[in-house]
């Protein structure tokens, strides 16, 4: 079984094949500019070894499972935190809108796509947050985008975190300012790094609030009193955090009690809330530019209003129910124990996300794939997103996991313990 490069089917990471001449063309091939696709045939190889791990269809879910290919397999790929996509109370909330206000708005929020559960939604998101105001966006994504991008201009610096979001790095290339990544973590290199910085000049700092493929929390209150120390504005990625930290699950702020020392949060509502989109919350002034000068948003069109409503639904529940995080943190607790106790490294992480180190990019497939037919649904985290000797499975726990769930997970992974031991040997 040939073994696969780094590079190899990763679809964040483009192979660098040299251009083909015109008889070693593929047939497939058509203008010069498509030389890179037409060379690039990872996927279907690594499809034929039976190892692709991505696009898998999914043909009917509940909240902890999925069926696939006939199968039922137990969920731990997804971010249902709270375990909310099939809460009747959402459910419910999205068919009343659908009927309401009908699929789409068929537009910009700027024109004509704002319904009133938008600004009510803003409002909510804003008061959890302890910020003035709030703006919600169509996807998360574009959240990021516009608050990395919007503020800076010529002259003002962007610093981040290096094991930030990707979508916070695209949003940094795509800014006006000039870009600064500090190593993770490392508190000491940011403040040298500010402090080179014209005083005058415009900074805004950017971290996740829990990163996403380590599952740690950022050292919020070192990271907050280098930002207070060189004037810098701190915009916090709170994706990961909303609904599992925090009072309320308000987030990493709230979780160390300095809302007031963070100017932005962004967070997403695809995790916790069940649905699409984002929000950035913050001061009343920062929004307001916000709505008339992000691009990210002004030039797209406004989520369904089904997904609005049932966002809003999810925060209700959420803030009804803190049970389910109470659930979540003991499933979290049960599986990490359960995984550590089999001999995995589990790295650093304190929160639902839960790594699990493999090594190579090869035994990370074929793990990937162990769990896959034992009937657990994972996803393995490769290279660019990790170092190539990094590679890793990353578990993602639910408060609606039952005890016999979990129970199930492990036992697949004592299985797949036993034949990382063998192919050792």
């Amino acid at each position: 079984m040939a073994h696969l490069r780094e590079a190899d089917l990763n679809p964040t990471r483009a192979l660098q094949p040299k251009h083909p001449t015109p008889s070693e063309s593929s047939p497939r091939q058509s203008k010069p500019i498509f030389a890179r696709a037409d060379a690039y045939t990872a996927p279907d190889e690594t499809r034929a070894r039976g190892l692709y791990p991505y696009f898998s269809a999914v043909e009917a879910s509940s909240a902890t499972e999925v069926l696939i290919d006939g199968q039922w397999r137990v969920m731990v790929g997804s971010n249902n935190y709270l375990g909310l996509t099939h809460h009747p109370q959402v459910l419910e909330a999205q068919r009343d809108a659908l009927v309401r206000y009908g699929s789409g708005s068929t537009g910009s929020r700027l024109l004509n796509g704002t319904i009133d559960l938008h600004h009510t939604l803003e409002a909510r998101f804003a008061a959890l947050l302890g910020k003035a105001d709030a703006l919600v966006f169509t996807t998360g994504y574009q959240a990021s985008l516009a608050a990395v991008t919007t503020f800076a201009g010529r002259g003002d610096h962007i610093l981040l975190d290096k094991l930030d979001h990707a979508s916070i790095v695209d949003g940094s290339r795509m800014a006006i300012g000039e870009v600064h990544r500090y190593p993770h973590g490392d508190f000491a290199a940011l403040d040298r790094r500010l402090a080179a910085l014209p005083r005058e000049s415009g900074k805004l700092i950017v971290s996740d609030g829990v990163f996403s493929m380590e599952g740690t929390i950022v050292d919020l209150p070192r990271l907050a009193a280098v930002a207070r120390k060189h004037d810098a504005a701190l915009l916090l990625d709170d994706a990961h955090a909303l609904g599992v930290l925090g009072s309320d699950g308000a987030g990493t702020a709230r979780h160390f009690g300095l809302d007031d020392q963070v100017d932005l949060v962004m967070a997403t509502f695809s995790k916790s809330l069940a649905g699409i989109g984002g929000a950035v919350a913050g001061s009343r002034a920062a929004i307001e530019w916000l709505r008339h000068h992000a691009r990210a948003f002004i030039f797209t069109a406004s989520a369904p209003p089904a997904s609005v409503a049932g966002v809003l639904a999810a925060l209700d529940v959420m803030i009804a129910e803190p049970e389910r995080r109470e659930r979540l943190w003991q499933n979290t607790r049960r599986m990490v124990d359960g995984l550590r106790a089999l001999g995995f490294d589990t790295g650093a992480t304190v929160t639902p996300i839960i790594p699990v180190h493999i090594g190579d990019m090869e035994r990370a497939l074929l793990a990937w794939r162990a769990l896959f037919d034992a009937g657990v649904f994972t996803h393995p985290i490769l290279p660019p997103a990790v170092p190539a000797n990094a590679c890793r499975i990353r578990v993602s726990m639910s408060a609606e996991h039952t005890d016999a769930q979990v129970d199930r997970v492990l036992e697949a992974f004592v299985a797949l313990a036993r034949a990382l031991d063998a192919s050792r040997a």
